[in-house]
């Protein structure tokens, strides 16, 4: 089929000799390096590869997998084999979520050039495509996979065995007569868009339409003041409905004379339900729309735990590529385990085990380059340092001399500081979170006397050009790393004065107890817990946990027994206020879905607002105890309809999803649970279920819902699908579609389901 993107699709030089197919190196590891061919798709949508030219292709890659290309010399695997393959003819294609790199080595500098540029001209229309276009992108996917003869047509045997990976189980006379009916060309095949039109008939939404026709006088359109009616009563949009509505029809309304007569048609009225207004989270919560200005413990912090690992604690890969993926991510807070290296060089690993080892200067190079790619909000570097006096000058002088003015090495104004400053006041900036010699009250100090001895020496100077001469002649005594070589001479402490003296608004402590920490500890002080350590701290003495983290931050770690990496649910420790709850961000999972689904919010920039009632050194808030429901609410939600479910596994074409939908609620103990639909059997295209849960939930500010789509298995724990993960408090009412996402948080566009949701103040069957 002639692609549905064809026409809008860029065309250039460089996509056409894609498309003729070229001979590259596939590169795994040091040793698996091996010719395959790769060839872009007539579609300009998808690439295949296969063992020589005109080998058995299979799919590789389609181009909304791909996040980026990045040249060779960015590549670590690619670096280790410079002497054996030409690093400018290696590239490195990065794809969204987890999935590995692929390393590809061309026969020439300019073929390299060709994919490269190539493939991000391709990448940079696809990130720009409208909801349109990426429908269209999508059926001409499904159409490739299901067009088996790569002849552009496709025969009714075809179609039915598409239905199948698609997840519909269809009679066989019905889908024979849409067959034909799309067939408008009589060919007993379909082209281009007589498949756009079987799809349009498979997908039909028929509850739409029942909707729409209620709010419709006519059944043809929403007149202006019938669109605002609907998006008053059930979309609770209040006074800012006759506004909206009319921002809306301009937005989604296809027909000019329908955007004329301000009147809203089914497509659009579809088109609207189906995009980000119509979503279940509130757009007005996308941007950045909190208090930025606050000190930085009144805030959540989107934090990394042994950063550097993408597999296993005990046996996996330390690679940089985990600094890159966690500051892309919005990680805010990322971890360094430092030992000494050969050479004098510092190295980055995990301590004691097998895991594989990278230069600290290498990591320090990978956060200078990514830190505010993503956000522009202060990026913390835990330091867990166990390397010798001499290693940590050097760390310091990598530090100070990669970094430059990113490092933030002194107090924002030279002066004492009694709060910690905020996420706004550190933009742009990297500190270090670290053991420190001495209190930041000495270090200013020192500077201050630092500062009147350099003021006297040039007056000397001045005074005595001999002096002045004498050194000049020795620049090497005034570099930020000679500071220690004085000092050397004294006593050597364990901890290298260089190194701690960048450590500025983040001094780690050791946490004795609350009592302990508000008698003998300061503001910029900081502790860490394991997660046993701190939920034992929240059921014994939770309050003073919640009032301990108003004036101090507090970072938590994972057991050392998750050797597998797994995840802890971060929502207890978030219940009592700690800011830096620190994840393995490698692993997928429900743990990492609930964490994406808070920081989501606020321009996902890695920091969000604690509720005011965490924030308050006096707070009587208890997370195992809350005081009784002063804003509790009830929450019905109607599971109406599913759209497009995929299957988990692609290989197993005859089977069809069972779909039901569970509804998780994560907050406080009391609020935490979880409902689920009935399933539907053989129906993932379009299961209907339209069955409605009820919630109570008595701390709305702490809750978060996860949607999850599982395939109904008696055998097993069900089979998931597909998830979404929502903090109650962006969450929009009325009717919603909930745009599903994979296990690895990547969009499984155009999956979803459509739901209504209803929020009502108080408990259900209270007397008030």
């Amino acid at each position: 089929m002639v692609s549905l993107m064809q026409g809008r699709l860029p065309i250039n030089q460089d996509l056409l000799l894609m498309q003729k197919g070229m001979l590259m190196r596939k590169v795994r590891s040091k040793s698996w390096k091996k010719l395959r061919y790769f060839r872009l798709q007539d579609d300009g949508m998808t690439v295949w590869h296969a063992r020589q030219a005109g080998g058995t292709a299979k799919p590789t890659f389609s181009i909304s997998d791909v996040e980026t290309v990045r040249e060779g010399h960015e590549s670590e695997l690619l670096r280790s084999l410079a002497e054996e393959l030409p690093l400018e003819q290696g590239f490195t294609i990065v794809f969204h979520g987890r999935r590995s790199n692929l390393d590809l080595v061309a026969n020439s500098v300019e073929e390299a050039k060709i994919w490269m540029q190539g493939l991000q001209v391709l990448v940079d229309f696809v990130t720009g495509m409208d909801q349109q276009e990426r429908l269209d992108q999508w059926l001409s996917d499904w159409f490739q996979r299901g067009d088996r003869n790569q002849d552009g047509r496709m025969s009714f045997h075809e179609v039915q065995r598409l239905l199948h990976l698609m997840n519909v189980e269809m009679d066989q006379e019905y889908a024979f007569q849409l067959f034909q009916a799309a067939d408008t060309s009589e060919s007993g095949t379909l082209e281009g868009k007589e498949f756009v039109e079987f799809y349009k008939a498979l997908t039909k939404r028929t509850e739409v339409q029942e909707l729409f026709e209620n709010f419709s006088a006519d059944g043809q359109k929403l007149t202006l003041l019938e669109f605002v009616d609907f998006l008053q009563e059930e979309q609770k949009e209040g006074e800012r409905a006759s506004d909206l509505a009319l921002e809306l029809i301009d937005r989604y309304e296809p027909s000019d004379s329908g955007k004329l007569r301000h009147v809203l048609s089914m497509d659009g009225f579809l088109s609207y339900l189906c995009s980000k207004d119509g979503d279940i989270f509130n757009p007005t919560c996308l941007p950045i729309y909190q208090d930025m200005t606050q000190p930085l413990n009144h805030y959540y912090i989107n934090s990394s735990h042994n950063t550097y690992l993408v597999g296993d604690q005990l046996c996996g890969q330390s690679s940089v590529e985990g600094y890159i993926r966690a500051l892309k991510r919005g990680c805010r807070c990322v971890e360094v385990d430092i030992w000494d290296g050969p050479s004098g060089e510092p190295i980055v690993y995990h301590g004691h085990t097998l895991t594989s080892r990278i230069p600290f200067k290498d990591v320090v190079a990978t956060v200078a380059q990514y830190a505010f790619q993503t956000s522009d909000y202060p990026v913390i570097l835990s330091l867990e340092t166990h390397c010798s006096w001499e290693q940590q000058q050097v760390m310091a002088c990598h530090l100070t001399e990669i970094l430059g003015e990113q490092l933030l090495s002194t107090t924002l104004d030279g002066l004492l500081p009694t709060q910690l400053p905020s996420p706004e006041e550190l933009r742009g900036k990297i500190l270090v979170k670290g053991k420190k010699l001495r209190t930041l009250e000495e270090d200013l100090e020192e500077e201050e006397e630092e500062e009147e001895l350099e003021s006297e020496l040039e007056r000397e100077q001045e005074a005595d050009p001999e002096l002045e001469a004498q050194l000049e002649s020795e620049p090497q005594a005034l570099s930020p790393c000679s500071k220690d070589k004085k000092k050397e001479k004294r006593s050597k402490p364990i901890l290298c004065p260089s190194l701690s003296a960048l450590v500025v608004y983040l001094k780690s402590v050791s946490f004795h107890s609350f009592t302990h920490s508000r008698e003998h500890y300061r503001f910029y002080e900081t502790s860490s817990f394991s997660e046993t350590k701190a939920r034992s701290l929240i059921k014994e003495a939770g309050n003073e946990f919640v009032q301990h983290n108003a004036w101090q931050l507090s970072r938590v770690y994972p057991s050392g027994l998750r050797t597998d990496s797994s995840n802890y649910n971060p929502q207890e420790l978030w219940n009592a206020g700690c800011q830096m709850v620190a994840m393995n961000v490698q692993t997928a999972g429900l743990e990492m879905d609930i964490y994406d689904g808070l920081f989501r919010q606020n321009g996902a920039c890695g920091y969000v607002l604690k509720p005011d009632f965490l924030r308050h050194v006096q707070s009587s808030f208890h997370p195992e105890r809350p005081i009784s429901p002063f804003k509790a609410q009830t929450l019905l939600i109607q599971v109406i309809s599913g759209q497009q479910l995929p299957k988990e596994d692609m290989s197993k074409e005859r089977s069809i999803v069972d779909p039901l939908v569970r509804v998780e609620i994560f907050g406080i103990r009391p609020d935490t649970t979880r409902q689920e639909t009935s399933y539907v059997e053989n129906n993932g295209f379009n299961p209907y279920w339209g069955q409605t849960l009820s919630f109570r939930v008595l701390v709305p500010e702490l809750a978060l819902l996860r949607f999850v789509v599982k395939d109904y298995n008696w055998k097993s724990r069900h089979d998931f699908i597909g998830q979404y993960t929502v903090p109650w408090t962006c969450m929009q009412q009325g009717y919603r579609h909930i745009h599903l996402l994979s296990k690895d948080g990547i969009s499984l566009h155009p999956a979803s389901i459509f739901v209504h949701i209803s929020i009502r103040e108080g408990l259900e069957g209270d007397e008030s």
